[in-house]
């Protein structure tokens, strides 16, 4: 699921971690907005805002838009540097930094995150835009820019763009690459949706605690490809 990288994934491998990458966005896509009232997966309307306030001269909420978006950014840059230095040692290892990073920090805010909303509200949010920008930056990268898991935009424009071309692509190779897009981007958005519907519900009964559950699934995984693989080795 996390081991293999660009050409060696094959669409199974794609399908595992869309599934898992993108139910984890859902819950925290609903359950920062809940807490905080603000997007913590993405930030395409964090720069509108930011435009926004900065055209009233509200400069100190526009910072925080500025912010919003930096975050986002630093968690992607933090991804791929880990992911570049890592491969520099084991390349079947780059994977670990950033999962391991995005799990404790969905943890933390599960278990501080209360009192982190009564002193600095924005500092979740902070928090919670770095972990998606560098789940963003994971997937990115060692999918070759096939997944993306923590907004929807440009899935749907792909998909609408993929099941036009269903109507036009007559050869079964051609058909078959657009069967294989259709369900891995069916796939992302259906888990984006029944992690922001659990997440929902779960965020109403056991409030941010919900993003631990999310952090613990990511260690699960995680465990779950190093278990496997010691499986494969000792079968060789």
């Amino acid at each position: 699921m996390f081991r293999h990288k660009g050409k060696t994934r094959t669409l199974t491998h794609n399908l595992r971690i869309a599934s898992l990458l993108s139910f984890v966005a859902g819950v925290v896509n609903v359950a920062g907005f809940l807490a905080v009232q603000k997007l913590t997966t993405n930030v395409t309307g964090h720069f509108a805002f930011f435009v926004d306030e900065v055209f009233k001269q509200n400069f100190w909420e526009g910072l925080n838009y500025f912010l919003y978006i930096l975050f986002f950014f630093l968690g992607s840059f933090f991804s791929s540097f880990s992911i570049e230095l890592t491969s520099k040692i084991n390349d079947r290892l780059i994977y670990r930094i950033p999962v391991v990073a995005e799990s404790l920090i969905l943890i933390s805010v599960a278990i501080f995150g209360q009192e982190i909303i009564s002193k600095a509200p924005n500092i979740l949010a902070y928090s919670l835009l770095f972990a998606m920008g560098l789940q963003n930056s994971l997937v990115t990268t060692i999918s070759n820019a096939t997944v993306r898991t923590t907004h929807l935009t440009g899935l749907f424009t792909d998909l609408g763009i993929e099941l036009s071309q269903l109507f036009f692509y007559k050869l079964k190779e051609q058909k078959d690459k657009l069967y294989s897009s259709i369900k891995l981007r069916l796939t992302i958005i259906s888990f984006f949706f029944f992690g922001g519907l659990l997440g929902g519900i779960f965020y109403s009964i056991i409030n941010l605690y919900v993003l631990a559950f999310a952090g613990l699934l990511l260690l699960i995984g995680l465990i779950y490809d190093d278990i496997k693989l010691k499986l494969k080795r000792q079968l060789r």
